[in-house]
């Protein structure tokens, strides 16, 4: 997962049109995710990483009036001079929403972020990794860090989420429960199947080929819910 194999801006043009960027962080500070290695994509050098975000953010144009931005972490993970070029570009293309990830454990900085694009007239839209809403399959299998067993707690402050299927374990039930549970409490669900990476949980091709004959016939033409079959869906990120 090199910085330099990585496609960092893309337009989302079908459900929700918008600009999206991959950007370099610090890192995820949790890294504990079992399936996990998007953390991989990060580097400790604020000022190469500023660089690097800077000719990315450059390519933005305003087009949609939304952009998302992910940094296979947090916001929280991005230096402040990044932080900053983000809100003067969206000022300046006249940007109106824009989308951030947060992990459960960084929730309390979310007021503040909102707090600082309120005064541009910007709305801050803020997505959460949950994978799943079983506690106990989250926690103990994902190993999630999600201090929270009640969907409604885990909300709390949070506009988006994602959910990963394809794994040993998971059923149509509990697939449809966890979208059902996810189009109740949060504006959209973005579905995002498992695929081979560096860590030790491998996807499972029949939970996969159950989403694909059972689940996603469902949901496909759902406006508030995105299906990442790839993890390269959006047009953003590597191999």
């Amino acid at each position: 997962m090199a910085s330099g194999d990585m496609t960092r801006y893309a337009e989302i043009t079908d459900k929700n049109p918008r600009e999206i960027l991959l950007l370099r962080g610090a890192g995820c500070k949790w890294k504990r995710c079992t399936f996990c290695d998007y953390h991989l994509d990060a580097s400790p050098d604020a000022e190469e990483n500023f660089r690097l975000n800077c000719t990315e953010i450059a390519k933005v144009t305003g087009k949609y009036g939304k952009l998302e931005i992910i940094n296979s972490g947090s916001f929280v993970d991005l230096d402040e001079q990044t932080m900053e070029l983000i809100r003067k570009t969206c000022v300046d293309k006249r940007i109106k929403e824009i989308h951030f990830e947060c992990h459960f454990i960084h929730r309390q900085a979310i007021p503040k972020l909102r707090e600082a694009f309120a005064p541009l007239g910007i709305k801050v839209k803020i997505k959460i990794g949950v994978e799943t809403f079983d506690a106990n399959y989250r926690e103990q299998v994902l190993r999630k860090g999600i201090g929270a067993k009640e969907p409604e707690r885990i909300a709390e402050g949070f506009d988006e989420v994602c959910l990963l299927f394809g794994l040993t374990g998971q059923t149509a039930e509990s697939m449809r429960l966890d979208i059902e549970t996810g189009l109740a409490l949060f504006e959209r669900v973005c579905v995002n199947i498992m695929v081979e990476n560096t860590t030790s949980v491998r996807p499972d091709p029949d939970v996969i080929a159950v989403f694909m004959r059972e689940i996603y016939p469902i949901y496909i033409e759902n406006d508030r819910v995105d299906i990442l079959l790839e993890n390269t869906d959006f047009g953003v990120g590597g191999k």
